[in-house]
């Protein structure tokens, strides 16, 4: 069996707290790496010092939010994608997420599509030279993101086939895609090889993994037995005023 890695988001798990109880109660629970959305609107020399005390590493955080649906705004997107490669090297990480922005309404969706394709195709050099993975996220549309472009994941796999770069992957959200898809498992097995990162939270409600229909023990053992050795992101609001309780319970369930 392979070692599949907890990351805790700091954003949702810790959202308005510190980067220094943050990053002390993630260790004190006994995981290892924290991720966190964007890196721009960060005093990132704060995070740092607080990661680097705490012995974290940073397993992903994301690119700018820009639309690849829309070709005029291609030019910023791979702009932005080239600063986000930067940031990425200071942190140490070798991920990072990018959504595609919202679905417009009066361009068929094949176009959007194509430009998806387009654009991911255009910034795959950068992030082959930088040996950094890009993963593109779907979200749900009936919950969280109405309006989002990417919901299913069968289209974000067939995107990450027709770019065709080892650096361009698919980050598989297991509360968004049960919500929207659900048959998680034959998902992830079937496209494992199209999967750059995880993220997890209970459903319904966006909580605790142990909150909610979705057997997450069950779940992170059959990603492991593909072999994955990469993250998953915990991205969830708590409901339990001691986040670090259910943060240690989860830890355990990576434990081989």
């Amino acid at each position: 069996m392979t070692r599949l890695k907890p990351s805790v988001c700091i954003d949702s798990v810790f959202e308005g707290q510190s980067f220094r109880h943050a990053c002390k109660t993630v260790r004190q629970a006994g995981i290892s790496a924290i991720e966190f959305w964007g890196w721009w609107d960060k005093d990132l020399d704060a995070l740092q010092d607080a990661q680097q005390e705490n012995d974290l590493v940073i397993s992903a955080c994301c690119t700018k939010f820009i639309s690849l649906v829309n070709p005029a705004d291609r030019s910023a997107y791979i702009d932005g994608v080239a600063a986000s490669i930067e940031a990425a090297h200071r942190l140490g990480t070798d991920i990072l997420i990018s959504q595609v922005g919202d679905v417009r309404e009066d361009v068929p969706r094949a176009a959007q599509h194509d430009s998806l394709v387009e654009g991911l195709r255009e910034v795959a050099p950068l992030l082959e030279q930088a040996n950094i993975t890009l993963v593109i996220e779907p979200l749900n549309e009936r919950v969280n993101h109405p309006g989002y472009y990417l919901v299913r994941s069968d289209e974000a796999f067939q995107i990450i086939d027709e770019v065709n770069s080892d650096f361009i992957k698919v980050i598989f959200d297991i509360y968004h895609q049960q919500i929207s898809e659900g048959d998680l498992i034959e998902s992830i097995r079937s496209n494992i090889d199209k999967i750059g990162h995880f993220h997890a939270a209970g459903n319904p409600g966006r909580h605790e993994l142990q909150h909610g229909e979705i057997a997450y023990p069950f779940v992170f053992d059959q990603i492991r037995a593909t072999g994955f050795t990469g993250y998953v992101g915990l991205e969830y609001w708590p409901l339990e005023k001691e986040a670090i309780l259910a943060l240690r319970e989860v830890s355990g369930w990576f434990v081989e």
